[in-house]
């Protein structure tokens, strides 16, 4: 694992841009596997900036996100297809038809999870998965669990997930209890993944992921098997990492 610690958000967040534009630059039709939520927010504004100044071309990129909430419309205001569009895809020249977000309102759940692993396969899979990490350990929206899960499927997201989205939704109520998340083999087939983390809130969660053991208890740990990450995060993100 290769780790690089900025300074600030700013600079984890170009530091991020720097590593997702290389394999743009390297592989016009590359695909990308996309987070959402607020870390990634920064990498996203420093990767629309290189389009607008006509350092990047997104013409011929596809994307993979890495999950939705079950029973939000892909319009609503907080569900991750809007995010998307609002922080990336509607400032660039991607084509809308080559990006992808697990369906969050579909009858059939099952039938949609097996649906986005076969999406993923056709494409030949995620050169580079850009991941996020949850105060319990969770990535995507893969919980602490008995085991780790391998394909995409639906979660029942844990109380500590539900509070840190809460800050998003007008009442606790209305925060979604499910979602639809790609799965941890999904996400450790990708050919190269892309940690990002931000301030001292992720500094316990971090060393425990990184420099203890791995179980499913903290599904971030799986990582450390996987042979290209980088992980980039802020001083005080990484401040209790050994390394």
């Amino acid at each position: 694992m290769r780790v690089i610690v900025a300074e600030n958000y700013e600079a984890m967040s170009r530091q991020a841009a720097n590593i997702i534009s290389s394999v743009v630059v390297s592989k016009p039709d590359c695909v990308l596997g996309l987070a959402t939520g607020s870390t990634p927010i920064g990498m996203y504004k420093e990767l629309i900036k290189r389009y607008q100044e006509g350092d990047l071309d997104f013409s011929k990129v596809k994307s993979v996100n890495l999950d939705e909430y079950v029973g939000l419309e892909p319009t609503h205001d907080q569900s991750y297809r809007y995010f998307m569009q609002t922080n990336l895809f509607d400032h660039v020249n991607i084509d809308v038809a080559n990006t992808n977000v697990p369906g969050g309102l579909s009858e059939d759940v099952d039938a949609e999870c097996a649906r986005y692993d076969e999406v993923i396969r056709s494409m030949g899979g995620i050169d580079i998965q850009v991941l996020g990490m949850g105060h319990n350990g969770h990535i995507g929206f893969n919980e602490p669990a008995e085991d780790f899960p391998v394909g995409t499927h639906q979660v029942e997201l844990a109380q500590s997930t539900i509070e840190a989205n809460a800050r998003f939704f007008a009442t606790m109520d209305e925060v979604p209890r499910k979602a639809v998340t790609m799965g941890i083999g999904s996400i450790m087939l990708a050919k190269q993944i892309l940690v990002v983390v931000n301030g001292e809130g992720k500094a316990d969660i971090v060393a425990k992921a990184f420099n203890g053991p791995v179980t499913p208890q903290v599904p971030a740990s799986i990582l450390q098997l996987h042979p290209n990450v980088v992980l980039v995060g802020d001083k005080d993100a990484l401040s209790k990492l050994k390394f």
